[in-house]
């Protein structure tokens, strides 16, 4: 028992000194309690985001046993708060503090301590509550998504007839998944969700899944000029570089020349232009996702168009996966000499034996763009000329050499076989060539050829410029002609030399066409970029089995011209606007047999005009024609539509990508879509632009 004297009082008055911190200790505890509360609870209610991955299909619970514990150890702060309060209050009832009035004092100063503990007490409690909440939040917060994994787990294909090919892909990614990683950096993780998160979101074999967010950002407008990537394969080292070496040993200088070309012309018309030479270089901009080329790009293609040629081509189908099917309609392919119809279609031309190195493409014709207009089927990109002024045509008429001829072939074997022709041409004239070759001169040019070897542009140009004679191709003799081209059949001794003996009479001015001057090929270039579109095709050919009445097709768009040779657009038809070339200017003729649509339209002054033979292609036609037709048929060749006159069979096409302008066959009369042209612009029609 404490006495109650001097230094009893001291010992209480000590104790008194001690107890003030103590309560001052207890209260910063509540407040830190509190604060460390409001704190650690703060941050695990606040909702997690879910990550930015499409495939995240689990709730973030992983913060559920952090605050079950944090709140376990502030409930058990707080109890042994309370037991030591609880000691404190023991010890004060067994003092006898209620001896005489100084001991009273103090006993009244620790009056308060009781409500401290009542409040510890309460805070307790409440922690003891809000911990007891908190577990069942997060209990029930772990079991709804455990409900969920559960639910997307066990997701079920579904059998929706606009995705055919859903169930047949599913099982393939079973089997499969595992055999690209690409699979897996999209999140396809072995669980048929999956499998058909990703067939839905990053491949499109099947429908969106009805508790997936599908919500998207709406599509930016289109951007003021084109956004353009140019990759050139043949120079990229994974396709052996096979040019660049060439260059200088008679190789295929002009493909540079017309790249060169259409890089300018796309920079002056102000687009925005990507270029790209190496294949890794290729991959980063179109967003080619790591892996073996199974999956497709990561991101929408942001390119407009793609101009590259067939060895980029083969890269792109390589590395883009099924994108390259869903944007290969925005490809353009730089062809120096084309590609026809009936050897792009992959089908047809391995049934038909068509052996081609750079065919079965599949494209649209028209996305094969070439170096001179061989065919209408293709588009005509071509290249650009040294413009002449009138001095310089003066000069060059001055310099000329009434007797030299120039042969253009940088290679020894262009010019096996033709001796007896250059003999005969020899006769007259003084031959000169450009033949590459290292150490001595090939058998194969004769020894009367005065060979230059290979030279610079501007010296060949000269050389052009003195002869008389060079030799062309048919774009010349189609559109350009006498007097500056002459077509002849070189075995026939007699006309060839008639031909020689009137070239050396004929005086001609120097000639370069419309459309191989910058100007030409600016016009030309800006009008497929305005109105090309294979990414929007026409409503395709019906059928092949018979058609109901109510299902016929629409009437004809066609009339016969006032002197009922033949059809033209009808005045009555409605114009499509988006239609390009205008149908304005669509001319519909029957060929003669052994003739191409190509030379049928050029007989009428014309050039055939693929775009417009889907208007061909109808039985009504036939009749407008007067044609007999007592069967009518579609099928896949590329003659069709046509006719078999003497068994008055029709036949119609039934594959779009086979319309072709070139190929004629004995059989048959066909049905050629012919248009006007502009002067000297042979790929556009008059009011084309």
């Amino acid at each position: 028992m404490i006495t109650v004297n001097a230094d009893g009082k001291i010992m209480v008055r000590r104790c008194l000194v001690t107890l003030r911190p103590f309560r001052i200790f207890v209260l910063g505890i509540g407040f830190f309690t509190l604060c460390f509360l409001m704190t650690s609870l703060g941050g695990q209610f606040s909702a997690k985001r879910l990550g930015d991955s499409p495939f995240t299909i689990r709730t973030e619970v992983m913060g559920a046993l952090e605050s079950r514990g944090v709140l376990r150890r502030m409930s058990d702060m707080l109890e042994l708060l309370m037991k030591r309060m609880d000691i404190l209050a023991r010890l004060e009832n067994g003092t006898d503090f209620h001896k005489g009035d100084e001991a009273r004092f103090p006993l009244d100063r620790f009056q308060p301590a009781a409500g401290l503990m009542e409040r510890i007490q309460a805070i307790a409690q409440n922690v003891s509550d809000i911990a007891i909440k908190v577990d069942q939040i997060l209990r029930n917060s772990l079991m709804n998504a455990k409900m969920g994994d559960g639910r997307r787990d066990q997701c079920e294909v579904p059998r929706d007839p606009k995705y055919p090919d859903c169930a047949g892909k599913v099982e393939w990614m079973r089997a499969r998944w595992t055999s690209d990683p690409c699979y897996a950096f999209f999140g396809v993780d072995g669980t048929e969700c999956s499998f058909l998160i990703y067939l839905s979101e990053v491949e499109w074999f099947c429908p969106p899944l009805p508790w997936r967010n599908q919500t998207s950002a709406p599509s930016p407008p289109p951007p003021p000029r084109a956004q353009i990537l140019i990759h050139i394969g043949f120079l990229t080292e994974e396709s052996g570089d096979v040019f660049s070496p060439r260059v200088l040993k008679g190789g295929p200088l002009g493909e540079m020349v017309q790249w060169a070309d259409i890089l300018a012309a796309l920079f002056l018309l102000g687009h925005s232009l990507k270029v790209t030479v190496s294949l890794k270089e290729l991959q980063s901009n179109l967003g080619v996702p790591p892996g073996r080329g199974n999956c497709p790009l990561t991101n929408p293609l942001p390119f407009d168009l793609i101009y590259t040629d067939y060895h980029g081509l083969q890269q792109m189908k390589q590395h883009m996966g099924l994108s390259f099917k869903k944007y290969r309609c925005r490809v353009r392919v730089i062809d120096t000499f084309g590609t026809e119809p009936a050897y792009n279609h992959e089908e047809y031309a391995t049934l038909r034996g068509f052996r081609t190195n750079w065919g079965y493409w599949n494209l649209h014709p028209s996305q094969f763009m070439t170096m001179f207009p061989h065919t209408p089927d293709n588009s005509f990109m071509g290249f650009v000329s040294e413009e002449l002024n009138q001095t310089e045509r003066q000069r060059i008429k001055s310099n000329k050499v009434g007797s030299m001829a120039v042969v253009y072939g940088k290679e020894a074997s262009i010019w096996k076989g033709k001796e007896k022709f250059l003999a005969i041409l020899n006769k007259y004239m003084e031959i000169h060539g450009t033949v590459y070759y290292e150490t001595q001169r090939p058998p194969e040019v004769p020894a009367f050829v005065k060979n230059h070897g290979l030279l610079p542009q501007h010296e060949f140009q000269q050389l052009l410029r003195k002869a008389k004679v060079s030799s062309q191709h048919p774009y010349a003799e189609d559109f350009i002609g006498k007097p500056h081209v002459w077509t002849v059949d070189y075995n026939n001794s007699e006309e060839f030399e008639a031909a020689i003996k009137t070239i050396l009479r004929t005086q001609v001015d120097p000639y370069l066409p419309y459309e191989y001057t910058c100007e030409g090929m600016l016009e030309r270039i800006h009008a497929y970029i305005q109105h090309q579109d294979f990414c929007t095709m026409p409503t395709p050919p019906p059928p092949a089995k018979a058609q109901s009445p109510a299902m016929q097709s629409p009437p004809s768009p066609l009339a016969l011209s006032p002197n009922a040779t033949h059809l033209v657009w009808s005045p009555s038809a409605r114009r499509d606007p988006n239609s390009w070339p205008p149908t304005d200017s669509l001319q519909v003729w029957l060929s003669e047999g052994r003739h191409a649509c190509t030379e049928t339209c050029r007989q009428h002054g014309l050039v055939c005009e693929p775009t417009f033979f889907r208007f061909l292609n109808k039985k009504e036609v036939f009749l407008q024609l007067s044609i007999t037709c007592d069967s009518t048929e579609y099928e896949m060749n590329h003659l069709y539509p046509a006719v078999a006159e003497n068994v008055h069979e029709c036949y119609l096409q039934k594959e779009p990508l086979l319309f072709s302008c070139a190929g004629h066959n004995t059989k048959y009369r066909r049905l050629c879509p012919c248009r006007d042209y502009r002067e000297g612009q042979v790929a556009l029609c008059r009011d084309c632009l």
